[in-house]
C-alpha cells in the first residue's frame, strides 16, 4: 500500500475543512457525512483500509481478525452501512491496533470501549458508540475492495484525512493536486484574517483575496 508523494510532510498539516474545499473546487466527492470524532483532538493522514461487515444469515460468519493483515500507518475504513444498533469495534481492536501502529479507525457504524481507546490514545471515527457486540449479528464480507460512503467511492490506497471536523477521503490519483490545492485555500484564509486585524473590512478583504471563489468547481486534471 504505497502513498501519493508529499503525504508524509501533512501529519500536522492540512485539515478536512481545506481538503473538502478543494475537492469541491476540484468536482470531487469525499467528504463522509455523519462520521465524527470520538474525542476531540484527534488527527489522521493516511491510505486507506478497506473492511465491508454483512448482517449474518443461517450460514453464520464471524467478525473478524483482518488487523493481522492491517499494515502500520494505513487508516482503517470500515463500513458497516452506518448501523448503530451494533458495534464493529472495541477496546481488543484499539490496543492491538495502536500497538501495531496503525493510524487510526474510521467507521460507518458503531464502536464501543470508549474508555480503553481514549487510554490507549487510539484514534476513532464513527457514526455513534453503542456496547451491543457485532457477533452473531455481523460478519465480514470482505476486505480490501471498494466500497461506497454517503455517495464516495473509496478505494484501499486512497487517502483519509480526520480531525475534530470528520472524515474525508481523496482518491490517490489526485492526492498531490488536492493537497497543493488545499495550501493555497489555507494561505488565502490566512490573507484575510490577516488584513482584517490590520484594519481591513471582512467584505473587503475577502474581495481582494478572491475568497468566494476559492471553492468555484474546476474541471479535474
Amino acid at each position: 500500500m504505497s502513498a501519493p508523494t508529499g503525504i508524509s510532510n501533512l501529519a500536522t498539516g492540512l485539515s478536512t475543512a481545506s481538503v473538502s474545499d478543494a475537492l469541491d473546487s476540484l468536482g470531487l466527492p469525499g467528504s463522509l457525512h455523519g462520521i465524527g470524532a470520538l474525542r476531540e483532538g484527534q488527527r489522521v493522514v493516511g491510505p486507506v483500509f478497506t473492511v465491508t461487515y454483512e448482517p449474518v444469515d443461517e450460514a453464520g460468519g464471524t467478525v473478524g481478525d483482518f488487523l493481522d493483515d492491517v499494515p502500520a500507518g494505513a487508516v482503517i475504513l470500515i463500513d458497516n452501512a452506518g448501523r448503530s444498533d451494533c458495534t464493529v469495534w472495541g477496546g481488543i481492536m484499539s490496543q492491538t491496533a495502536h500497538q501495531r501502529g496503525i493510524a487510526g479507525t474510521v467507521i460507518h457504524g458503531a464502536c464501543r470501549d470508549v474508555a480503553v481507546a481514549t487510554a490507549a490514545g487510539y484514534p476513532i471515527w464513527s457514526v455513534s458508540r453503542f456496547m451491543r457486540t457485532g457477533k452473531d449479528r455481523v460478519r465480514v464480507a470482505a476486505v480490501q475492495t471498494a466500497v461506497t460512503i454517503d455517495g464516495v467511492l473509496i478505494h484501499p490506497g486512497d487517502i483519509l484525512v480526520a480531525d475534530d471536523d470528520g472524515a474525508v477521503v481523496v482518491p490517490a490519483a489526485h492526492w498531490d493536486e488536492v493537497a497543493d490545492l488545499a495550501r493555497r485555500i489555507d494561505r488565502v484564509e490566512e490573507a484575510i484574517v490577516a488584513a482584517v486585524r490590520g484594519g481591513a473590512t471582512l467584505a473587503g478583504a475577502r474581495a481582494e483575496h478572491g475568497y468566494h471563489s476559492l471553492q468555484t468547481r474546476k474541471a479535474p486534471s
